[in-house]
């Protein structure tokens, strides 16, 4: 298949491009910096200067593909919450999505699915509510980012063409991520929950994840929102207490609201959401979960 990516050097793209090319699939990798990208990606062949803000020669590459994923969005956590950085969160995701569809919908060759990366964020603070795809959006601005990221990737359905949208949780991967973060202060003897510890945190294993991507990509009955988390969350007490056995290291401590929010502003209450979520669509098609019990999941990347 020709498979074209953005976004392709980050957490996921990475691990999704390896396993593509390894498949022999022809993957196409739009960056805005190529040179960057050569030396994250040397296995890809392809490269293509895409700018989303500035419509281009890329456009043209999109004409014969077979599928486009679209994994390119500003880091969440990268700043701190203001005004200017929220703006750039939503509009590096609304806009990129729509200069995206624009482009296949104008493709002489038009792929047959769009596959694009959204959040389990979209349901916002819920306490213990049980979580499928068919619960609506939260009010908060995360949720509010991903409807509206959603709401573009959708249009592309009024051509015909299978739309995904990939609600991920929390990835864990050695490699960078939440679980990166959280290893230093266990390291130190002073590892815990965040917050109160009682929100329920929707984690998938980095393999999962991308083999979620990846059956999206080879099974057509798969379309519209897909949560793509673990089947069974655990709360952030669990998940700590969990973490410090797998390292055998003490989960006595908290990090209080307070210090969140010291750090990253407003962005402290998406870190605290309660999310209960539950990939039920990936259950009812019987997709083979490797990790579904997290300390298993912890050991693999960890041991």
């Amino acid at each position: 298949m020709k498979i074209i990516i953005t976004g392709a050097t980050g957490l996921i793209g990475k691990s999704l491009c390896k396993i593509l090319t390894d498949r022999n699939d022809d993957v196409i990798v739009f960056t805005r910096n190529t040179d960057n990208a050569k030396k994250v990606l040397p296995f890809i062949k392809k490269f293509v200067e895409w700018d989303y803000a500035a419509p281009g020669g890329w456009e043209k590459k999109i004409n014969g593909a077979d599928c486009v994923i679209h994994l390119a969005g500003a880091n969440l956590f990268k700043k701190r919450w203001n005004k200017s950085y929220k703006k750039t969160i939503l509009e590096s995701r609304k806009l990129s999505t729509k200069c995206l569809v624009n482009a296949i919908m104008n493709a002489e060759k038009k792929p047959s699915t769009f596959i694009c990366a959204s959040a389990a964020g979209y349901y916002g603070d819920r306490a213990n509510e049980i979580l499928v795809e068919e619960k609506n959006a939260g009010n908060d601005f995360l949720a509010k980012v991903c409807k509206a990221w959603e709401d573009e990737a959708r249009q592309i359905e009024e051509i015909g063409i299978r739309r995904v949208s990939i609600r991920t949780g929390i990835v864990l991967s050695k490699e960078e991520g939440a679980l990166k973060e959280m290893l230093p202060p266990f390291e130190k003897y002073v590892g815990g929950s965040l917050g109160s510890g009682k929100q329920w945190f929707p984690w998938i294993h980095i393999e999962d994840l991308v083999n979620i991507f990846i059956y999206a990509i080879d099974n057509n009955y798969i379309f519209g929102a897909v949560n793509a988390c673990s089947p069974n969350p655990v709360r952030m007490e669990e998940f700590a207490k969990t973490l410090g056995k797998v390292l055998h290291k003490p989960s006595l401590s908290k990090v209080p609201e307070f210090v969140l929010k010291l750090v990253v502003g407003e962005g402290a209450k998406s870190i605290l959401a309660s999310l209960r979520v539950i990939p039920e669509k990936l259950i009812q098609n019987k997709f083979n979960f490797k990790y579904t019990n997290l300390k298993p999941a912890l050991e693999d990347l960890l041991q």
